[in-house]
């Protein structure tokens, strides 16, 4: 019995390092090393027997060592091979079978009943109440990952390790209870806290992913960009409605003022023989100045549409419902559902903009040349009166 520990020591890591695959990155040496420490400290805080504390040790050795063979009831398999290994040493069979009691006590859910039998089983747990608990745990996790090849998420694995720690383990023993069950407690503390932490994180990048789920499948709405686009592009057209109108009308007030001036001064004196030489030069001046006057108007007279429309018309997509002149002939209810339809179709809301615009365009270009035109007979006006009165003093010997 001397040896018998240190025989088992290196039985249990030659077989370890020889056998075992590598997927078991928490069911190693090192586990076994710390199940075998913590059964130690136990059995001297209490004073055990030598006989009785050799066995727990072995125990402690063997508890694991039938992961070589299986992963489910690997119990069995180790208190086979511990039950092989004390056969070759001479043990008794007494010794034997409270070995494999002891590897048998450290299967989940098993009650306790023995001194020996409790401490094994809180040995073999002792790493929830220590300081390296997350680091341990981490290697179960990976290990778990590897030998199911499943992944684990952080928030399964924290769910997973509360329950174990609140409804399924428990320090069987008042040794293990006043030497790991304060660091335990820190430890479920702890998760608690990082279980709060990550739902809260996830439930804000599920909002997050919603939000952007809603903006990007959302159809009936238009997009931001083209939103601003279309907004932009009619508040430009509009200004430069707004700009044509305005020159129009000046040119408008400009030769309205000028006719209501030769109409007050100029032709009255015509009436006088002497001023005959005057006629032609005011009549190319009042013709030029109405012409400017009639194509000031033009540029500024709206157009007049028949404002009604079918539902043809809209199920083809044909009219324009932006357009006030296209609708303010019908009935509330009528426009009202041409509307809803429109705004039900992405497609023919987008195209309705897009003919707004384009006509808007049009107008513009028709107020514009109009205006250049008028701006053109306004100013070749004035220089060929100005070149006709010339000629009129002349001749007439001023």
């Amino acid at each position: 019995m001397n040896n018998l520990i240190a025989d088992a020591e290196k039985h249990v890591v030659n077989l370890l390092n020889t056998h075992l695959k590598n997927s078991f990155v928490y069911h190693n040496i090192t586990h076994t090393q710390n199940v075998v420490q913590k059964a130690t400290e136990l059995a001297d805080l209490a004073k055990l027997d030598e006989h009785s504390k050799t066995l727990l040790i072995v125990s402690a050795w063997f508890h694991d060592v039938g992961f070589i063979k299986n992963i489910d009831a690997h119990e069995m398999h180790s208190a086979a091979l511990a039950t092989e290994f004390l056969k070759e040493h001479n043990c008794t069979t007494e010794d034997i079978k409270l070995v494999t009691s002891l590897i048998l006590a450290t299967t989940m859910g098993f009650t306790p009943k023995t001194q020996l039998e409790k401490f094994i089983r809180d040995a073999d747990c002792a790493h929830v109440g220590s300081k390296n608990f997350e680091d341990v745990t981490e290697l179960l996790k990976k290990e778990l990952e590897l030998t199911n090849q499943k992944q684990i998420t952080d928030l399964e694995w924290l769910d997973q390790n509360i329950n174990f720690l609140t409804q399924d383990h428990k320090f069987n023993s008042d040794l293990a209870i006043s030497l790991w069950e304060k660091g335990k407690s820190k430890n479920l503390a702890k998760l608690l806290r990082n279980q709060s932490k990550i739902k809260k994180d996830t439930l804000k990048l599920k909002q997050k992913k919603d939000e952007l789920n809603f903006k990007k499948n959302k159809i009936e709405i238009p997009e931001r960009g083209i939103e601003t686009m279309f907004r932009v592009t009619l508040k430009n057209h509009i200004t430069l409605s707004n700009i044509a109108d305005t020159k129009a009308n000046i040119l408008l007030s400009v030769n309205a003022i000028i006719v209501s001036l030769v109409l007050a001064n100029l032709l009255p004196k015509l009436d006088n023989p002497s001023n005959q030489y005057l006629i032609y030069p005011t009549l190319v001046f009042v013709l030029f100045t109405v012409a400017s006057i009639i194509l000031s108007v033009l540029a500024t007279r709206p157009n007049i549409t028949r404002g009604k429309f079918t539902k043809e018309d809209v199920a083809n997509k044909k009219v324009n419902l932006l357009f006030f002149g296209n609708f303010h002939k019908m009935k509330l209810d009528e426009f009202e559902w041409a509307m809803g339809e429109m705004m039900k179709d992405k497609d023919y809301l987008y195209s309705t903009m897009k003919k707004d615009l384009y006509f808007l365009g049009l107008v513009l270009n028709r107020k514009y040349k109009l205006l250049r035109i008028t701006y053109t007979v306004f100013m070749v006006g004035i220089i060929c009166s100005v070149f006709a009165f010339s000629l009129a003093f002349k001749y007439a010997g001023y």
